[in-house]
């Protein structure tokens, strides 16, 4: 929980910095689009969680998302499969590529890393085998009701002040993002603003909610979970304890392998086109940094989702307050990097501070 609260108050002081050199950061548009990001990657971090929290790592995730995308895009647009067939096959897919994971760690005895680092190069090819190296288009209209999953708004959330805001001052004047200017009514006047905005809840973000809860009670309230985690901390003394440590890691595995299939459907989706090349680069870096940043430690044995769903906006809020801020986009990684290194550092120091504390 105090780890939680670090990334918590940094969260605010990177969006405190933002709005004061750029108010526009809290406008509507933007603030919509950050919640997107924010659960899409969350969604992706909290299945790496619990690969984390046993002591391993999952580097395929990325891949998996592109493999994922290009499969559900050949299926629908060119197969002709119904939507919901192709969701089930997708998430059992790679529920089971999780599984196999776990096997070859498990029943093999392979390092974690070799072989979900086997998996990234593997699945990115097959998916570029699959597409012909090409990106596959999507018919918008045919499929506007199954993208409702990625972009749909089920319902809105009050949000006070963050509607005045105009010409990137604060005012008391309607802002349409659509043509960068004031908005006007019929008569050419300025539409004034209420005082108390309404902001669309995206529909990934209802999909994390609902997946962060489950994942919380599992990790938390469960036995299974609790397993998990003493296989983190130690896992000979958690076999000798009667716990099958083999078991667990195929069950932490196979979770990452089916929240990978559902953040790949999410990110699928909200796209006119899957790029097999380009689709998920580096996200397995973003899911593994949210995690570690969340509270999660990589020595296996800490779990926090309430600190990785924090993470996650924190790692989205950075990326996107380099482009409000007019940061050239090649500094992007750059940027979350140091602000990365910099949270992490604190934390330890922190730490070393508290347990110094402690011992006198």
């Amino acid at each position: 929980m105090k780890k939680a609260t670090g990334v918590l108050g940094l969260l605010f002081v990177v969006c405190l910095i933002t709005v004061i050199i750029n108010p526009l950061f809290l406008g509507e548009t933007n603030l919509y689009n950050s919640m997107r990001w924010t659960a899409e990657f969350g969604i992706i971090s909290i299945g790496v969680v619990f690969v984390i929290v046993t002591g391993g790592i999952d580097l395929s995730i990325g891949s998996l998302i592109a493999l994922v995308g290009t499969i559900m895009a050949w299926l629908l647009q060119k197969s002709g499969w119904d939507p919901a067939s192709t969701i089930a096959l997708v998430l059992c897919l790679s529920s089971l590529l999780g599984l196999a994971h776990g096997l070859l760690i498990t029943k093999m005895r392979l390092q974690p890393f070799v072989v979900t680092l086997c998996g990234l190069l593997l699945y990115r090819g097959i998916a570029r085998y699959i597409a012909g190296t090409e990106s596959l288009q999507w018919d918008m209209n045919k499929f506007s009701g199954l993208r409702e999953i990625a972009l749909g708004k089920p319902f809105s959330l009050p949000m006070p002040f963050i509607k005045w805001i105009s010409e990137g001052n604060w005012g008391t004047q309607k802002w349409d993002y659509t043509s960068n200017q004031l908005a006007v009514d019929g008569s050419g006047q300025p539409i004034p603003l209420d005082v108390i905005g309404w902001i669309p809840m995206p529909m990934p973000m209802l999909i994390l909610l609902v997946l962060a809860v489950v994942a919380a009670i599992f990790l938390n309230k469960t036995i299974y979970g609790r397993y998990l985690v003493a296989l983190g901390n130690n896992e000979e003394a958690a076999r000798y304890s009667g716990i099958n440590t083999d078991r667990m890691k195929l069950i932490a595995y196979t979770i990452c392998g089916f929240m990978g299939g559902i953040g790949g459907i999410v990110f699928t989706l909200e796209l006119p086109a899957v790029q097999p090349a380009s689709m998920g680069s580096f996200y397995e870096l973003y899911a593994i940094a949210a995690a570690v940043l969340g509270g999660c430690s990589l020595r296996g044995g800490e779990a926090s989702i309430l600190g990785v769903f924090i993470a996650a906006a924190l790692i989205r809020v950075i990326l996107n307050a380099t482009n409000i801020l007019g940061i050239p986009s090649d500094l992007d990684f750059a940027v979350v990097g140091a602000v990365l290194l910099l949270g992490v550092s604190a934390d330890e120091i922190f730490k070393r501070y508290t347990a110094k504390r402690r011992q006198q």
